[in-house]
């Protein structure tokens, strides 16, 4: 049953303590204790990439369910966030922008499988099961292609490069851009907010509704991909964020895109902020790469999300 009213209002509000809640449990655990300059030089700027790659992920996932009107699309699944790491790596090799490269992987990816996805696209059926299997493909070819380029990596470079591409928040010094840019899209979400629900009626609708469908199609990828491409680019390939969070959104009652837009960054910043608080944590002094404990944390919830929402 759709949310409304006073318990939309609630799961807004519980979303945003715990946000705070996880966000002041980060800033304050770790290694060195409450050191105040650790906080302010090391902790801080971290936690604030987190929330802002959580962000963008979470965006950027709703964005692609919304192109494909597929619960399970999501920049990692369906081969973004792995053009934008081929993309990035590319960059570094041949001395570019990373964010550049990024952004141009992303882009020829997100075009590609919507290239492949064209037939889908016409129909009513966009949830096609070949559409999840192109996706994969491409995800499966462009991590072929990272494992290339990491063979011709320094080995002095190799470790660095390795945990960047498994999604590593300790160097990321970017969460001042990636917050303005998730307050970006979900600015365009709202603004957009009416031709996006009718696209979720099908193609077809959108289309006797008076709806621009194509440009719709051509905003939403170069959203999702440009977000992607940022988050890739602040803090490595990190998955199933973007999956997640709208589609538990969507269980617990969430329907409306604006709706979904206003509260997806906030569970996407929270689930990524602690995440990275237990990569750093579990096992002290070893910091685990945030990637691998966000797909180890992610792939059974949302298994769990899948038998609860059949029940």
């Amino acid at each position: 049953m759709p949310l409304a009213g006073a318990r939309l209002i609630a799961l807004a509000a519980g979303l945003v303590l715990a946000t705070l809640l996880v966000v002041a449990a980060a800033l304050a655990l770790g290694s060195a204790g409450l050191d105040v300059e650790m906080i302010r030089t090391l902790r801080a700027p971290r936690v604030a990439a987190a929330a802002g790659v959580g962000a963008l992920l979470a965006l950027s996932g709703l964005a692609m369910q919304s192109l494909l009107r597929n619960p399970l699309a999501d920049p990692y699944v369906l081969g973004t966030s792995g053009g934008a790491a081929v993309g990035a790596l590319l960059a570094l090799m041949f001395g570019a922008a990373i964010t550049a490269g990024a952004a141009a992987g992303a882009l020829a990816a997100g075009a590609l499988l919507l290239w492949l996805a064209r037939r889908a696209l016409a129909t009513t059926d966009d949830a096609s099961p070949r559409l999840i299997l192109a996706g994969a493909m491409l995800a499966a070819l462009f991590g072929a292609m990272a494992s290339l380029l990491l063979a011709l990596t320094p080995d002095q470079r190799l470790r660095g490069a390795i945990f960047w591409l498994v999604g590593d928040l300790s160097g990321a010094d970017d969460g001042g851009r990636c917050l303005l840019a998730a307050l970006a899209l979900v600015a365009w979400f709202v603004w957009r907010e009416r031709a996006l629900d009718r696209l979720l009626l099908g193609s077809v609708a959108a289309h006797l509704l008076g709806e621009p469908v194509r440009r719709l199609r051509f905003e939403l990828l170069l959203g999702a991909s440009l977000a992607a491409a940022l988050a890739v680019a602040s803090a490595g390939a990190i998955g199933f964020v973007g999956l997640v969070i709208p589609h538990a959104l969507r269980l617990a009652g969430v329907q409306r895109t604006r709706d979904l837009a206003l509260l997806s960054p906030l569970g996407g910043a929270a689930l990524l902020v602690a995440a990275d608080l237990g990569a750093r944590t579990v096992v002290l002094p070893i910091e685990l790469p945030v990637g691998a404990v966000m797909a180890l944390v992610g792939a059974p919830v949302f298994v769990w999300f899948l038998a609860r929402g059949g029940r």
